[in-house]
């Protein structure tokens, strides 16, 4: 009983992973489709600049999928103290790179609202 709990588990990890690539990839088709449509159509840097945001946004949801999988498979099904440092380095650089693409997204720190000063 314990060890189909746990396979469930590690599967429903490794989906949500795998759901994180998708919108990753798909979002990337999807903004690179609108990009070319919207390229004749905008100035070249406003095409791009919004294309850069778009791209970004579409990264920094599926690195929030893949967090939430790496959490979900390695706490429940694998609870050594190694692989828990392992999970929190990896969440270290993912959380890192979606602190970063915020940033060049939204052209502000993450957790300042839109409107107030970086100061």
């Amino acid at each position: 009983m314990e060890q189909d709990f746990l396979n469930i588990i590690k599967v429903t990890g490794y989906a949500i992973e795998s759901f994180g690539v998708a919108v990753v990839l798909i979002g990337s088709i999807v903004t690179t489709q609108q990009f070319v449509r919207s390229y004749r159509q905008l100035e070249p840097g406003q095409a791009y600049r919004k294309y850069r945001q778009d791209l970004g946004r579409a990264i920094i949801l599926g690195l929030e999928f893949l967090i939430a999988g790496d959490i979900i498979r390695t706490v429940v099904v694998s609870d050594s103290l190694e692989n828990v440092g392992i999970l929190a380095l990896i969440v270290l650089i993912r959380a890192f790179l979606s602190v970063m693409l915020s940033f060049e997204v939204e052209e502000r720190i993450p957790w300042r609202r839109k409107g107030t000063s970086n100061n």
